[in-house]
Parts: structure tokens; sequence; C-alpha cells
């Protein structure tokens, strides 16, 4: 074009950087900017449509700031702002998640004079919802539904039913859900799979079941998106049967699963351990044009290593590395843990560093499996020489790094320093967790401190953490062992009170406690009670 003589007009190129802007996955701005500098540099001069293409590259790279000055640009050549020219700007900070800014620069506009589109609206509230304003973006719907000129579409109602629904904002969603019926507009698959997934998801299955079926009365059929979303929900209610006749009747019908089909019922299969019919659906996938991708690997990575079959899992690996697909952080530390609860520490090791190698960052999970593997081998210099490699990187210890410590700690007898590392995990801001407190219970039982064993229920509580069955049947036998049955009994009711049961362990010592000389006639009679 540009060796055409005589040049064509700006229209002409208007048209071809249009194109090559659509080209989303290639991010093409930058090369369109480049290329409107080579041309204005042969003599063509802007019109109000090149410069809204241009503004929107620069919207699209984040430099928001360039498309205003542009803005100015515009008016010195005479060309008025207009919707478009806003609506670009608006999703401009959109696309740089500066939301606030986006909802006064709309305000400012509408207070000029300017009418906004139902395209401004929609911009401005698909970027609240994305940031959890739900009241905003009703407050931009009742604007909306104020004006006579237009009135809301349906994608900007799904658009906020979705975001209410991901916010657990049940009762708002099926408010908004009903008005939109009364006012006539024609709800489509895209609203009614928001709302039973968020039904769904607060545990609403009674509801859900009714919204769904009045969906299919209504005559809109399922997409792909629906399926999906049904086969996620019987996977993780573990009915993975209900999930595979889903996922045949949807190929029967003629709607082509896709990779977020596919997942969650692979996930199921490997959580369940049924690895064969994890890698028939992997062929199954592949036949269907849906070759797996990272995700799906990772899945089956981990269904190997949780099956014990780590050979099998490094199969796939390197398979996945030979095809091209490059793995994540998220292979390695499946990789690693499966290798160190093999007992194949050098060969942890080994992935170890080759990730480092790679420029594949370690995370807490990366370190955490690697620690515990060292501490479990009573392997102290290499637990110090990793703890200051996480330092060094910059991975801060979560709450599982804590408890492996601590919990190798209390192993050996060192119940000062590991009530010390419980101090600090607090005062760093971390919250202890359930398997926190226990391991401190199982050291203070341990070591026959009682005394400082049972105020630890009443921190568990104060701190939201509540005991679980494996808190009372620690503490119940650390009684026993130290022959204080009144205290044993004592926190058995409360344990049976709360419904959980004595495990095996503890069942045991009662027996064998009923049956020793040095208990008084009276004990007795409590422990036969109990026994019975």
């Amino acid at each position: 074009m540009i060796n055409l003589c005589p040049l064509p007009s700006v229209v002409y190129f208007n048209q071809l950087f249009t194109a090559i802007s659509k080209l989303k996955r290639l991010e093409p701005h930058s090369t369109i900017i480049s290329l409107f500098r080579k041309i204005e540099l042969l003599g063509i001069s802007h019109n109000m449509h090149s410069l809204g293409v241009l503004s929107n590259c620069y919207c699209h790279l984040g430099r928001v700031d360039l498309g205003f000055s542009l803005l100015g640009k515009s008016l010195k050549l005479g060309y008025p702002p207009d919707c478009y020219t806003f609506n670009i700007l608006i999703n401009g900070y959109i696309h740089s998640h500066k939301f606030s800014e986006a909802a006064h620069f709309f305000n400012t506009i509408v207070k000029l004079g300017f009418q906004p589109s139902v395209v401004s609206y929609n911009t401005i509230v698909i970027g609240l919802c994305r940031i959890g304003d739900n009241a905003s973006a009703l407050t931009f719907l009742n604007k909306m539904q104020s004006r006579s000129h237009f009135k809301p579409n349906i994608v900007l109602y799904s658009t906020i039913i979705d975001s209410l629904c991901k916010d657990r904002l049940l009762q708002q969603a099926l408010d908004l859900f009903s008005f939109m019926k009364t006012q006539g507009i024609k709800l489509n698959v895209v609203t009614y799979t928001s709302l039973v997934r968020g039904l769904y998801n607060s545990s609403c299955g009674d509801e859900a079941q009714r919204v769904l079926t009045e969906m299919l009365e209504s005559n809109i059929a399922p997409n792909v998106k629906t399926y999906s979303m049904l086969v996620d929900m019987f996977c993780k209610d573990g009915c993975v049967d209900q999930a595979q006749s889903i996922l045949k009747h949807m190929i029967e019908i003629g709607v082509t699963p896709d990779i977020i089909t596919y997942s969650p019922l692979l996930d199921g299969y490997c959580l369940r351990g049924q690895m064969e019919d994890a890698e028939n659906l992997l062929d199954i996938m592949a036949k269907n044009g849906c070759e797996p991708n990272l995700f799906s690997l990772n899945t089956m990575i981990n269904g190997y290593c949780k099956a014990k079959n780590i050979d099998k899992a490094l199969n796939i690996f390197h398979h996945m590395v030979q095809r091209g697909i490059t793995p994540n952080v998220v292979s390695y530390s499946i990789l690693i843990d499966g290798l160190c609860k093999s007992n194949r520490l050098p060969f942890a090791r080994k992935l170890f560093k080759e990730m480092q190698a790679l420029g594949i960052a370690p995370d807490d999970v990366t370190y955490a499996s690697l620690l515990d593997c060292l501490c479990k081998s009573a392997r102290r210099d290499e637990v110090v020489n990793l703890l200051e490699d996480m330092e060094d990187n910059g991975v801060k210890p979560g709450i599982s790094i804590y408890n492996i410590l601590m919990n190798s700690l209390c192993e050996t007898g060192q119940l000062e320093h590991a009530a010390n590392l419980f101090s600090d995990l607090v005062a760093k801001g971390l919250h202890p967790d359930i398997i926190t407190y226990n391991i401190l219970i199982r050291g203070f039982c341990k070591k026959g401190l009682m005394i400082e064993a049972a105020p630890v229920l009443r921190i568990m509580e104060e701190d939201g953490c509540p005991p679980d069955d494996i808190t009372y049947n620690t503490l119940i036998r650390g009684y026993i062992l130290n022959n204080d049955v009144s205290n044993a009994l004592y926190h058995y009711d409360l344990m049976v009170g709360k419904g959980f049961e004595a495990d095996a362990g503890t069942l045991s010592l009662f027996v064998g406690l009923s049956s020793s000389d040095n208990l008084s006639d009276s004990k007795k009679k409590l422990l036969q009670k109990f026994i019975r």
C-alpha cells in the first residue's frame, strides 16, 4: 500500500489496521502503533476513526494517559468526541484494572452532558462486577432503567446475576432473575447457567434443580458451559458415573465437550484411583480433537502419585516435555512430593535443582514436601540449608511449613522450640490450623505435660478453630497414659457430645485400663459402662 502512487487515503489504512487489531491472540497493538507512525512519516494525516484505533491500542497496552492525549489531539483537529471515543477510554481503565477511575470518568462525561450508550453502561458494570462491587453495579443498572431511550440488555443482567452468585448473594440474584421475567426480558442459557451454578455452589441443590428444570421446560437448550457445569457438579458430589452419563449424552446430541468439560471428570477418576478410566478418557479427548493440556497432565501425574505409581507419573512428565508442553511449578511440586513419599529423596533433589535451573521458582508447597522428607530422615543440616534457600528466594513459609517444623521438634522432644515456633507464626500474622494445634497437643501429651495440653482446647475455640476427633482422641490417650482416668472420661464425654467417636487406639487403651489392678472399683465401673 505504501508503495502505491498516489498513496491510498487514511480510510484504507484504517480498514487494514482495524482488521489487524481483531487478531487478539497475536497481541498486535504495539505493531499497529508502529505502522501508524510509519504512515504519518509518509504524510498521511489522521481522521477521527484512525485516532480511535490508535487510542484503543494504547489503552490495551495500559497507557490510558496516551489515549487521553489523543483525545486532545482529536479536539484540536476539529473532531468532537463521541460515545465510541469515550467507550475506548472507559474500557482502557477497565483493562488496566482501574475501575474507580473508569466510574469517575463515566460520571464526569454524564455531568458534561454527553449521553452514554448501552455499551458504556455494560463496560462499567462488567468492571464493577470484576472487583465484586455489586452494589455499584446495581446502582448503574437502576440508572439505566430510569432512562427511557434505552433499556438494559440481557448481557448486562446476566453479568450482574453471575457476579451476585459468585459472591453468594443468592437472594439478590434470584430477585433480579424474577424481575427480568416480569419485564418480559427473554432469558437465555447464560443467565440460567450462572444461576444454577451459584445455587449449587451455595449448597442449594433443590433450588438449582428447580431452575434447571425451568430452563429445560422453557425450551432453552443447554450449551457446552451448562453441560460442563453439570459434569463438575456431579464430580464434586462424588457421582463420577452420573458425570460420565452427562458427557455421553451431550456427545450423542451433538454438543462437543471442551477441555473444561473433561477436566472435572478426569480429576474425579484420579481422586478415586481409577487411573485406567482416566487413561481411557485421555484417549477419548484426543479422538474428539481436545488434546490434553498442562492442567490435564498435571491431574494425571497427581493421580498416579496418589496411587503410589511414581514411575508412571514420571513417564507422563517426560512425555509431556517431549510434546513441547512446558511443566510448571505445580508439575514439579506434585512429582517432588510423590518422590519424597516414595523415599526417593535423591531423585526429588535432582528435580528440585532442575526446576530452578529452568527458571521455575519453587513455592512453599515444593519446599514443604522436601522439608517434610528431610525432617523425617533427621537431616537437620539439610533442613537448615533448605530454609535458608527459601529465604534467599523470597518464599515466605506458610502454615504448612510451620506444621512440618513443629512436628519434627515435638517428635524429638524439643517442646520449648516448638512452642517458640508457634508464637513466631502468630506474631507473623499466620493463623494456626487444626493440624498445628493437634501437633502441639500431641507434643505436650507425649511429654506428660497434660496441664499444658488441656488449655489448648479453649484457645482453639477462641481462635475459631474447634477441636476435631483427632484432638480429643490425642488428649484422652494422653490422660490415660498419665493415669488420669477422671480427665480421660471427662474429655470422652465432651468428645461424644460434639458428635465424635473414640478411635481404635483410644478404645484399646480403655480396654487395657479396665483390667488394671491399680484402678479403684468406682473407676472400673465407669470404664465398664464406657466399653459396653
